[in-house]
């Protein structure tokens, strides 16, 4: 699918394909109230309207990223709705059947401090500068028996994520997994990652994994699809 994306917009990727994968195989969204965090050029959102989602919101800091989503959208007759700000913000007071997150994850500098491109992946030290947000807000955007699906690096720490959704009322498992060939910003900060102890000398990928968190009381999870290729 060939995508409008301005300068400084987040290009779809592994993570991307592996995040729209899980989303096409999930019962659950046909029909759903969809919010998206961090839409980039639209592509998961779009995903979510073709599968038959009844309402798709897309969120994005970057303007830029907000204007390329509804054009990519429009562009398709995809009912999807693009607005800007920080996270759950824009949608105060909503709530969602289904909320689907790839945050920034690279380990590296404070994302508040990002310019231009960089935003798209700037998350702090351990990465998990906007994770760790959008594992504690969520539970109060979801609806009762909501699901958030939450993309990111094994080596941020899948356990402590399982960590807060637990400690936020929900049920946490892994549903897919990916093993990711660095790319360039990865690439230039290797040797930095091996110092850190964050990988081991000389590896050069990293395994991403998709979370599903479902509020307690929802229905039982469908199986692990672990093996998305």
């Amino acid at each position: 699918m060939v995508l409008l994306r301005p300068p400084g917009v987040y290009r779809p990727q592994g993570d991307t394909r592996l995040l729209t994968d899980v989303l096409r195989r999930l019962p659950e969204t046909p029909g759903a109230r969809v919010l998206e965090l961090g839409t980039g050029t639209g592509a998961v959102a779009m995903a979510a309207a073709r599968a038959g989602a009844s309402r798709v919101v897309a969120v994005d800091v970057s303007a830029r990223a907000v204007l390329a989503a509804r054009l990519n959208a429009r562009l398709r007759g995809l009912p999807v709705r693009a607005v800007r700000g920080d996270l759950f913000k824009p949608v105060a007071g909503e709530r969602f059947d289904l909320v689907i997150a790839n945050p920034p994850y690279v380990c590296g500098t404070d994302p508040a401090a990002a310019r231009g491109s960089a935003r798209a992946w700037e998350a702090g030290p351990d990465g998990r500068a906007l994770l760790n947000r959008i594992c504690t807000e969520a539970p109060g955007h979801l609806a009762p028996g909501g699901t958030l699906l939450v993309l990111h690096s094994a080596l941020n720490g899948i356990a402590a994520t399982f960590d807060l959704l637990e400690r936020a009322g929900m049920r946490a498992s892994v549903v897919a997994r990916r093993q990711e060939p660095f790319g360039p910003v990865m690439l230039g900060r290797a040797a930095e990652l091996e110092s850190r102890g964050l990988v081991r000398a000389g590896q050069r990928h990293e395994e991403l994994v998709v979370i599903r968190a479902d509020l307690a009381g929802a229905d039982e999870r469908p199986g692990d699809v672990s093996q998305v290729a």
